[in-house]
């Protein structure tokens, strides 16, 4: 097939990870791009682009969105789905809101949802209101993240700022009516609609009701039962077997979510660890680490973390600043990922997004089938000719993951697939 029919444009590697692991769940053939591919690139029926562009200007990711877009497009898409984080990673000048009114506009759609809701990883929308766990989002430990704290847990008042169209809600209590009363409810209004979900089957009423239209906006869970309703439309693609990763293993680890920080802690107790500090890298650079990784044993699976307490990433900001301190990690950690590479590690857990497009864009990386999943949400991933990849968000999974991903791969759960 050279045709897509559902194409996805996700704001970050982990989330385009997530998003294709939920398509390949629903049975539908998947690819994921690493950037926008070239023109006159061979699509597949369901595609995903992962771009770098969560903490962008937002001119700077309306325009990557846009290429993303015109690649679709020139695919044959009919679908378009903008896939943001299920914790509405934004700023009040962040760039949900601006991508989300490019599309529309490119497509001529008067009205777009947005569905954030994962039931399955604790992320609920009720009454407009986004919770993780049983905490409203910003009681969360979202709340310190260090480049997107957030601050509010009411979505329609976190858009606002963002956009120029207007913001409704359709309810809880409206989506318990069903997907005709959804539809309509969706029908009537103009601009961004939020809609609440609290579990799985609100998420398969949402898809009933909006699965036919040309834009949709959020998290990866609602994919899944949107995918089962369009499979039925697209032709069987045969899929070859998935490859068996080499000998070798590596964790490095640039998120410092809560959930991350317990891995992390987790994973020490039966692994050797170095830890990166951005302020010692701003001084003497990668050389020890490089030195320290090439000295241990690749099958007991090392690990390299900026990971670290709030406290000390913002201490770490204070003397570099929020930019530099954070690209620091990133460069570290995609160095020592190519270094993994070159010496035939054969599969590297990456925790964050922005490490995971680090990573990928050092190991040049432009394509990835999706394999089975370590995590609702995180699959492992492949490329020719290169390390089997798990990209993590930093606050999926739970604390024995690293350890589960590995044991996945020698389990050969893999291979069976």
């Amino acid at each position: 097939m050279n045709e897509a029919f559902f194409g996805a444009i996700a704001d970050d590697f982990t989330g385009a990870t997530d998003l294709a692991a939920m398509l390949a769940r629903a049975g539908v053939p998947v690819t994921l791009r690493i950037g926008v591919p070239e023109a006159g690139t061979r699509a597949t029926a369901f595609e995903v682009v992962a771009l770098k562009i969560r903490t962008l200007p937002p001119e700077e990711a309306v325009a990557q969105a846009r290429a993303a877009l015109r690649w679709l497009q020139g695919a044959g898409v009919r679908h378009v789905f903008w896939k943001y984080c299920s914790t509405f990673d934004s700023t009040p000048r962040g760039n949900i809101g601006p991508v989300a009114e490019m599309l529309m506009g490119a497509l001529g759609a008067p009205r777009t949802v947005h569905v954030p809701a994962f039931p399955e990883n604790g992320r609920r929308v009720f009454m407009g209101h986004l919770f993780v766990g049983a905490l409203p989002l910003h009681e969360s430990s979202m709340r310190d993240h260090p480049l997107t704290p957030m601050r509010d847990s009411s979505l329609q008042r976190l858009l606002k700022p963002q956009t120029t169209r207007g913001t409704a809600l359709v309810d809880w209590p409206t989506v318990r009516q069903g997907a005709a009363a959804v539809r309509a409810a969706v029908e009537a209004e103009a601009g961004h609609v939020v809609l609440d979900a609290v579990d799985d089957a609100d998420l398969a009423v949402l898809a009933e009701a909006i699965h036919a239209m040309p834009l949709v906006c959020g998290g990866s869970a609602v994919a899944l039962p949107i995918a089962r309703h369009l499979r039925d439309a697209v032709p069987e693609a045969t899929v070859p077997p998935l490859p068996v990763p080499g000998p070798g293993r590596l964790v490095l680890s640039g998120s410092c979510s809560e959930m991350t920080r317990r891995q992390v802690a987790d994973y020490l107790r039966r692994a050797e660890g170095y830890r990166l500090d951005p302020v010692e890298l701003s001084r003497g650079g990668l050389a020890d680490a490089r030195h320290w990784l090439e000295q241990q044993d690749p099958a007991s699976g090392p690990i390299v973390y900026a990971t670290a307490e709030p406290h000390a990433v913002a201490r770490a900001q204070e003397v570099l600043g929020v930019a530099r301190a954070g690209a620091l990690v990133e460069k570290a950690l995609a160095t020592l990922a190519a270094d993994a590479a070159g010496r035939g590690v054969g599969a590297i857990v990456v925790a964050g997004g922005e490490t995971s497009g680090a990573v990928t864009t050092a190991l040049g990386v432009t394509r990835l089938r999706i394999g089975p999943e370590i995590a609702p949400g995180v699959p492992w991933c492949f490329a020719a000719g290169g390390p089997a990849l798990a990209l993590k968000s930093g606050n999926f999974g739970e604390a024995g993951f690293f350890s589960d991903a590995f044991a996945m791969l020698e389990g050969g759960a893999v291979a069976a697939q």
